[in-house]
C-alpha cells in the first residue's frame, strides 16, 4: 500500500489495530462458548471480556524475540488480563485465529468494494440515460463500422459491472466462512461447538473441512474476481483513452482549472486517469496468480500462502478500491462533445450505410455474391479517391436496376440502426 493510491477506509481493514481487535474478539468468543461447556470458569471469561486489551509496540517486540505473531499477541494481550489469561486460546492453533480473521478482513472489505460499485454503477446508469439517442459510430478493429449510440456503449458498461457485482457477492459469501478446529483440524482438542459459536457471532459459517487452515481455493475465487473488476475497468479506460485521442475527441476527461498536461507542452491534455486506471488494472490481475498459487499447500498444512496474503490481502483491495472510486469520478465528469461523433459518422461518406444496401440487394433477387461485389466495388471509390458513397451507388446502373433510386435514398436513414435502443436499455436497465 502506497499513500498515493490508498483511502484511509480500506487501509483501517489492513491495520494492525484491526486485525488485533478482531483476534481478540474471536479468542474471547471461543472462552464464551468453552465456558458455556464447562471447559472453563465464567468468571475467568467476564474477567476477559472485561480486561482483554493489547499493546502493539509491546506484540512488536515480544514478536521479535519469539519470532510468532499470534505467541506474541497472546502474551500482550496476558499482561492485560492476569491469571485468567491461562484459559485464553484453549485447544486452538494459530491458523484458527490468523484464517478466521482473514475471512473477517475479506468480508470488510468486500462490503468497501460492493458500495465502491454500487456508486459506478449509478453512475454509467446515469450517463447512459443522458446519452440513449447520442448517435456515434461504432468501431470494429478500430475502423469504423455501423452506427450505434454513446448511451448503449455505457449500457455495455453498466451490464458488465452489474455481473461483477454479482461475482464478488458470491465471491464475500464464499470466503465468509471460519475455522475454530484446532491442530490439524480434527477437532481433537476443542468442541466443534466453539467453532459454531464463534463464527454466528463474526458473520461466518463453519468451514466444512478446514484441515487446520481455511482452503484457499476460496481466496483463489476472491481475488480472480478483483482481477476481473479491474479488467472490466480497463475496458472502460481504455475505451475512454481512444475516445480522447486528438484525431477522434468524442469524449474527453475532465480538465479542471488549474491543471496542466504535461512539463514540456502547455498544450497538452492528457487522458492521465483512464492511463492510471489501465496501470492499476495490470496490477490487480498480476495478483490472482499467486493467489492461485496459494491452493496447493503441503498436507493438511503449511505457512507458503502465510507471506503472500499478507501483500495481496490489502495491496489487492486497497488498489481496487481507489480505482473503482476513480473510475466513477472520471464517469460523472466525462466530457461528451456529440459534435465531433456526428463528423466522426460522417467522416466516411455514407459508407456506414453498405450492409443495408448489401441486405436490400439480396431482398431483391441478387445473389449474395454480386450483392457484395456491387457494394464493395462502390464503397472503395470512397476509401480510396474520397467519393460520396450514395452519390456513387445513385451512378451504378446494376445498383440502380436492381433497387431504384428511391430505395436507395431510403437504406441511408440513420434511425434504421437505431430501433431497437430502447429494447436493449429495457434489458439492461428494466426500462426503455
Amino acid at each position: 500500500m502506497i499513500p498515493r493510491y490508498t483511502r484511509a477506509e480500506m487501509a483501517r481493514i489492513w491495520e494492525p489495530e484491526n486485525r488485533f481487535r478482531i483476534w481478540l474478539e474471536i479468542e474471547t468468543l471461543a472462552c464464551e462458548a468453552q465456558a458455556e461447556l464447562g471447559v472453563i470458569p465464567r468468571e475467568a471469561v467476564r474477567v476477559i471480556r472485561e480486561k482483554g486489551n493489547f499493546d502493539i509496540p509491546r506484540i512488536d517486540a515480544i514478536e521479535l524475540e519469539v519470532k510468532h505473531d499470534v505467541i506474541a499477541f497472546l502474551t500482550s494481550v496476558a499482561e492485560f488480563v492476569g491469571p485468567e489469561a491461562r484459559f485464553i486460546h484453549q485447544g486452538m492453533t494459530s491458523s484458527d485465529v490468523l484464517d478466521t480473521c482473514l475471512s473477517v478482513q475479506l468480508m470488510q472489505a468486500a462490503d468497501l468494494l460492493l458500495e465502491d460499485l454500487d456508486l459506478v454503477l449509478a453512475s454509467i446508469r446515469l450517463r447512459a440515460k443522458e446519452h440513449k439517442n447520442t448517435v456515434c459510430i461504432g468501431r470494429s478493429h478500430g475502423i469504423h463500422a455501423e452506427p450505434v449510440t454513446f448511451g448503449l456503449k455505457l449500457a455495455s458498461w453498466y451490464a458488465e459491472m452489474d455481473r461483477n457485482r454479482t461475482r464478488l457477492r458470491a465471491a464475500r459469501e464464499n470466503i465468509a466462512t471460519g475455522a475454530i478446529s484446532g491442530a490439524v483440524g480434527t477437532f481433537a482438542n476443542i468442541d466443534p461447538y466453539v467453532e459454531e459459536y464463534v463464527c454466528a457471532r463474526m458473520g461466518l459459517k463453519p468451514e466444512p473441512v478446514s484441515t487446520q487452515v481455511i482452503p484457499r481455493d476460496r481466496h483463489a475465487e476472491y481475488f480472480c474476481v478483483l482481477a476481473v473488476i479491474a479488467s472490466s475497468m480497463e475496458r472502460i479506460a481504455v475505451e475512454i483513452r481512444h475516445l480522447q485521442r486528438t484525431e477522434v475527441l468524442e469524449a474527453e476527461e475532465f480538465f479542471s482549472k488549474g491543471q496542466k498536461g504535461s512539463s514540456a507542452m502547455p498544450h497538452k491534455r492528457n487522458p492521465i486517469l483512464s492511463e492510471n486506471l489501465t496501470g492499476q488494472a495490470r496490477y490487480i490481475r498480476g495478483l490472482c496468480i499467486p493467489a492461485m498459487e496459494n491452493v496447493a499447500l503441503w498436507h493438511e498444512r503449511d505457512i507458503s500462502h502465510s507471506s503472500v496474503e499478507r501483500y495481496i490481502g490489502p495491496d489487492a483491495t486497497v488498489a481496487l478500491d481507489f480505482s473503482l472510486r476513480r473510475l466513477n469520478g472520471l464517469i460523472k465528469n466525462l466530457v461528451v462533445y456529440p459534435e465531433n461523433m456526428q463528423k466522426n459518422l460522417d467522416q466516411m461518406k455514407g459508407l456506414v450505410y453498405s450492409q443495408k444496401i448489401l441486405l436490400d440487394l439480396t431482398q431483391a433477387g441478387v445473389s449474395r455474391e454480386d450483392s457484395y461485389r456491387l457494394v464493395q466495388r462502390n464503397a472503395m471509390k470512397v476509401w480510396e479517391q474520397g467519393a460520396d458513397f450514395l452519390a456513387e451507388l445513385l451512378a451504378d446502373q446494376e445498383v440502380v436496376g436492381a433497387l431504384g433510386e428511391a430505395k436507395i435514398r431510403e437504406s441511408f436513414d440513420l434511425n434504421y440502426h437505431l430501433k431497437h435502443v430502447d429494447t436493449i436499455f429495457k434489458r439492461v436497465f428494466g426500462e426503455g
